[in-house]
């Protein structure tokens, strides 16, 4: 019987490690796509002469935007434009005093000759999406350009983009995202190679190659007509961008993606913020692969469509299966592969000697091999070589020095990552909409900006569980640490192991400190509030 478990635990193991490297591997092939067809650039059949140029509506939706709301407002009136031809829409659902300084700024721009219209929602059914199919229906463009809050939009901009659409078949066109506080902390600079090799490498093999992309949410263009064939903004998951993408091109639509144009952004400063916003898109990724992966599946669309849409709809399968493979370490390495063994007492269990261990060489291969190919296959050439295109050759090697945290940090959030999954799970068999919960911004722009945090969390068992389990997984993998360096087994592994130590330890304990940190800003703002209440 002990052998069938030692068997049943081994295999388990190997096979979530196969399907861990069968998504890592992937990433591979998008870079073989991305060398390969990287020089087929889209060029437009046509430049607008300036009284062709279409009419192009610009939209803004923001939700209790009050660090950011001036600065992307202001930004998108200063964009060159024909003014007979230009609108912008302020897609407001905020309900503090953010909706006062969106709409004054509205005011202040509309005085000076700028066609922008403020519109503001009581409710906020469905969401975001729900705000742009609202702010649709009195749109006057025949484009729609899109910008989230923390966007700062550059002037040229639309001119760049909208020639594209002169190929009538084209349906959306997205531009890179650039980071404004790229530098501000090692989090930051993470999220940066993080979304660098999303935007440097996946977008440009998947567009380039023929495969299926999608429009991120936000700094990008869309035919009106694109938007309303493929059956309009919908909030039955958190990503609207990439299910629309997606009902688009099923549809016939072509996207196109220039890398060449950028839109600098805010990345979230804290790790709560980054932990909601890697929990939206990966709870949404998930519904969307429900929503839409039978139908790309059992369409007539090529083999090679359906393979990359299959992996870039379900890549968020490999949280989960991460989690289930920290767990499984500690029974696969003391039942079967390690040189200590469990007490079989009935009192307390201990760990002892194993006898019948046969020596360090299947443990280093087992655990040396397994962690080597998932830190290899999930990020060394992939984040080099975005950024060796992105900033030159040495940038690409001084990627080197910070893969051990961009690995540790991709393993340290599997939990909060988990958690999405499931809760897509859950939401698409309940057919539930999910709440759309927005990534607090904070308007900073540089390395030395302090951060402000006003958003008061209470101290409940919902909000203290989840980095308590992070916290809890980080000592977990501290014992083979320990188990390893005690009795001289593995030891190859211990810098793997350190990464998934403190992976789930620098989220978790960094989880605590944001929370301590906003409850502290949020009293002392609220006490500045009172102070000035009784001057006046």
């Amino acid at each position: 019987m002990e052998h069938w478990i030692t068997f049943s635990i081994t295999t388990l193991y190997f096979v979530i490690l196969c399907l861990v490297a069968l998504y890592g591997f992937h990433r591979y092939v998008l870079v073989y796509l991305y060398v390969k067809h990287r020089h087929n650039l889209h060029r437009p059949p046509k430049i607008f002469e300036e009284s062709e140029l279409p009419y192009v509506t610009v939209q803004l939706p923001m939700f209790n935007e009050d660090m950011v709301a001036e600065r992307v407002i202001a930004a998108t009136c200063r964009m060159d434009y024909p003014r007979d031809r230009f609108e912008v829409q302020v897609l407001d659902d905020s309900t503090d005093h953010s909706a006062e300084i969106a709409e004054s700024a509205c005011r202040e721009w509309a005085a000076k000759g700028i066609n922008i219209v403020y519109l503001h929602r009581k409710n906020r059914d469905g969401f975001k999406a729900g705000a742009l199919q609202e702010g649709m229906k009195v749109a006057k463009g025949q484009f729609i350009a899109i910008f989230d809050a923390d966007f700062i939009p550059p002037p040229d901009l639309l001119r760049n983009v909208i020639n594209h659409f002169s190929d009538e078949k084209v349906g959306m066109v997205q531009v890179r995202w650039d980071h404004l506080n790229r530098d501000a902390s090692i989090l930051t600079k993470s999220q940066a190679i993080f979304l660098d090799g999303h935007f440097v490498i996946e977008h440009t093999a998947r567009n380039r190659s023929g495969r299926f992309m999608h429009f991120n949410g936000t700094a990008g263009v869309w035919r009106r007509k694109t938007i309303e064939e493929a059956g309009g903004w919908q909030h039955d998951t958190l990503t609207e961008d990439l299910d629309l993408s997606y009902r688009a091109q099923l549809k016939g639509w072509q996207f196109v993606y220039l890398p060449q144009y950028v839109a600098p952004a805010e990345l979230p400063p804290e790790m709560v913020s980054f932990k909601q916003q890697a929990h939206r898109w990966t709870k949404g990724s998930m519904q969307t692969a429900i929503k839409l992966l039978p139908r790309i599946l059992s369409s007539k669309l090529p083999w090679s469509i359906k393979s990359e849409a299959f992996f870039h709809l379900t890549c968020t399968v490999v949280y989960p299966l991460m989690v289930l493979m920290t767990l499984l370490m500690y029974p696969t390495f003391i039942f079967n592969l390690s040189p200590v063994k469990i007490n079989q007492s009935p009192m307390i269990p201990a760990l002892q000697p194993n006898a019948e261990w046969s020596g360090p060489v299947m443990n280093n291969w087992l655990f040396g091999l397994s962690l080597f190919v998932l830190a290899t296959c999930s990020a060394s050439t992939f984040f080099i070589y975005a950024q060796k295109e992105l900033f030159g050759r040495l940038a690409g090697w001084k990627t080197l020095f910070h893969l051990p945290f961009i690995m540790a940090l991709g393993v340290g959030v599997c939990v909060n990552n988990t958690k999405a999954v499931i809760e897509a799970i859950i939401s698409m068999i309940r057919r539930k909409p999910a709440e759309f919960v927005r990534t607090p911004k904070y308007g900073v722009t540089g390395k030395h900006q302090k951060v402000v945090m006003r958003d008061a969390p209470k101290f409940n068992f919902s909000k203290l569980c989840l980095p308590a389990i992070e916290i809890a997984f980080g000592i977990y993998m501290l014992s083979f640490i320990v188990i390893s360096i005690k009795y001289s087994a593995a030891l190859t592994t211990i810098p793997f192991l350190m990464i998934f130590a403190g992976g789930y330890l620098y989220v978790g304990c960094s989880t605590l400190w944001v929370l301590y940190r906003r409850h502290q800003d949020a009293l002392a703002v609220l006490e500045e509030t009172e102070k000035k209440t009784q001057v006046a």
